[in-house]
């Protein structure tokens, strides 16, 4: 993407804004024009006062009346300055918050793939930095860019109209700063996104060793982290000396050219003035012309200094919030309430990378209130098929329904507002142990936690706390033991209370007797539910009502625990693993 195509995305992402963008525009265009009255004018003065004009001219007969003028154009340079610099601040702070907000819902809503293939600490230093790019062009564009733009537009003009000899000087200037600019904008481009490669990679990897601290410490590798985090910051050293030197370079010529200019202005204007073609006057506007050119080409200079520092940051910003979500609303998607939670799923496939399915023709109905069993080795498919359901994905074949809709016809959140769903990996925020449970219920009475704790088995461990429910859970629930992180996350499945449930591994971090006991809360909490366990350890799928045996994708057998025990097939291989056979046959022969 262009310096100006980018640029012009940054202008418009002003949303809302764009009306105060275009008032400030115009106030800007007053300011540019405004600000040359000063030089003219005392030009006239020196003029006047020294009773000599430029050939053909006369000069007026009082300077007053030009130094009120010049008064009366200072007092508006200052009055419609401040209120840009008010204005314009209060514009680029509201349009960040808007943007940074924006942004943060566009990549929650983005699908698993691409969080599971992008580190979220690179995620939050492009979110971050990209709304802090965005805030200071704004910010610089209306402050003081877009008028030093103008300016030139207004200056050159005006210069020649003044005297076209002396103007000529003001344009070689230009061209000049032009031609450079070019070139080192040129030369550094490339260097620049190396430079913020190097920063994104610094970002991931301190936030990795962060996020993994307890295994940093426990494995000694605090030295070896740190110096693999000054590896990287030597390398991104490296890669913006050579940038800001070309940008030093810039600075210097410019200021060099200036000064040359403003030489070359006296010495063109005292041989205009002995042959009669300028005065004194004029050679007095040209300086200060001069020298406000050296101001507006240093604010350019500024300008596209911080468009060509800023772009990669932006471009990574770009692409992020150009990442179409491969899940959402259809136009139609109808929002249907609570649903009862017949599960059918018919010859669904799905695969990652196109190339090897993850599941295949899978094919089965749930009824309502009915428990359905995944098992199978690591891979088989299970959690894929699971999370077709709630669609974190979507099947490229086949379709899914739920009551006799397809889906993909409900809308998102009306979907996952009746699944309920105890993941393997407990995830709790940052935040007070209410705050995580009333993430299954915003609404939920301090009453209605207590229950859903103590169906849990979670109340126990809750009122033993110093601060009770309003206890933090600390970073990804890190101040909870395993058993207390999982029972929290049973807790809030049930204060959601959905029609169809979902338990990944849902006691696998808990001992026997926990386990015990949130298994009854468990088999009171699934009746009058569909529920669906994810299980490897087969004691725990012991009453389902239909157990499905995965491999490869694929459904290899399917029917009840005593069903597939008798079979001799791949559930009883499993079941004899775990030393489960002997317990069905003994169940078998107690009813018998």
């Amino acid at each position: 993407m262009s310096l100006l195509r980018l640029y012009a995305r940054v202008l418009g992402l002003l949303g809302k804004e764009t009306r105060l963008g275009w008032i400030l525009a115009g106030a800007n265009l007053l300011l540019a024009a405004a600000q040359f009255a000063e030089p003219v004018l005392f030009g006239k003065i020196v003029d006047t006062m020294s009773g000599k004009a430029a050939a053909g001219r006369l000069g007026s007969t009082s300077a007053w009346p030009m130094l009120l003028a010049w008064a009366a154009f200072g007092l508006f340079t200052i009055l419609c300055g401040a209120w840009v610099a008010l204005h314009a601040d209060r514009l680029a702070h509201r349009q960040r918050q808007a943007v940074l907000t924006g942004y943060f819902e566009h990549i929650l809503q983005l699908p698993l793939t691409f969080h599971t293939g992008t580190h979220s600490g690179r995620l939050m230093k492009v979110m971050l930095n990209g709304t802090d790019a965005l805030w200071r062009l704004w910010l610089g564009f209306f402050r003081e860019h877009f008028a030093a733009i103008l300016s030139l537009v207004v200056l050159l003009p005006l210069a020649l109209y003044i005297n076209w000899r002396l103007a000529i000087l003001l344009f070689l200037l230009c061209v000049i700063f032009t031609v450079l600019t070019t070139l080192v904008v040129r030369k550094t481009y490339g260097m620049q996104s190396d430079v913020e490669a190097y920063y994104s990679d610094l970002s991931a990897r301190a936030s990795d060793a962060l996020g993994n601290v307890a295994l940093v410490q426990s494995f000694v590798r605090i030295d070896a982290e740190v110096q693999g985090v000054r590896f990287v910051a030597d390398k991104l050293l490296a890669a913006q000396m050579p940038v800001l030197s070309w940008w030093a370079m810039v600075t210097v010529i410019t200021k060099a050219s200036t000064t040359i200019t403003i030489l070359a202005i006296f010495a063109v204007g005292i041989f205009l003035n002995e042959q009669g073609l300028t005065s004194v006057g004029e050679i007095v506007t040209f300086v200060a012309f001069a020298t406000l050119l050296i101001q507006k080409l240093e604010q350019v200079v500024s300008f596209i200094n911080n468009v060509f520092m800023e772009a990669p940051r932006l471009t990574e910003f770009f692409n992020v919030l150009d990442a179409v979500p491969t899940v959402r609303d259809r136009p139609d998607a109808i929002d249907t309430g609570r649903l009862s939670g017949l599960v059918e799923f018919n010859d669904v496939s799905f695969s990652y990378d196109g190339k090897r399915p993850a599941v295949e023709d899978l094919t089965f109905t749930a009824l309502p209130g009915q428990t359905i069993a995944l098992v199978g080795p690591t891979g088989a498919g299970k959690s894929t098929a699971i999370a077709l359901l709630h669609r974190a994905f979507d099947p490229q074949s086949g379709f899914i329904k739920i009551d006799g809709m397809d889906v993909r016809g409900l809308k998102l959140n009306a979907l996952r507002r009746n699944i309920g769903v105890v993941f393997q990996e407990a995830l709790l925020f940052n935040r007070t142990l209410a705050d995580n449970l009333r993430v299954g219920k915003p609404d939920a009475t301090d009453e209605e936690l207590r229950i859903a704790a103590s169906r849990a088995q979670a109340l126990e461990f809750i009122e033993r706390s110093e601060r009770g429910f309003d206890t933090n859970a600390g970073e990804r629930g890190r101040l909870l033991s395993g058993g207390e992180r999982q029972r929290l996350s049973i807790a809030r499945a049930l204060l959601k209370d959905p029609p169809i449930l979902i338990l990944d591994e849902a006691t696998s971090a808990l001992d026997a007797v926990t386990e015990a006991k949130v298994n009854a809360a468990l088999d009171e909490v699934m009746k009058g539910r569909t529920t669906f366990v994810i299980a490897h350890r087969l004691s725990t799928i012991r009453n389902a009502t239909q157990i499905l045996v995965f491999d490869n994708g694929r459904v290899i057998e399917s029917g009840t625990f005593d069903e597939l025990v008798a079979k001799g097939g791949r559930f009883s291989e499993l079941a004899k693993a775990q030393f489960m056979v002997q317990e069905g046959a003994r169940a078998s022969l107690t009813a018998s």
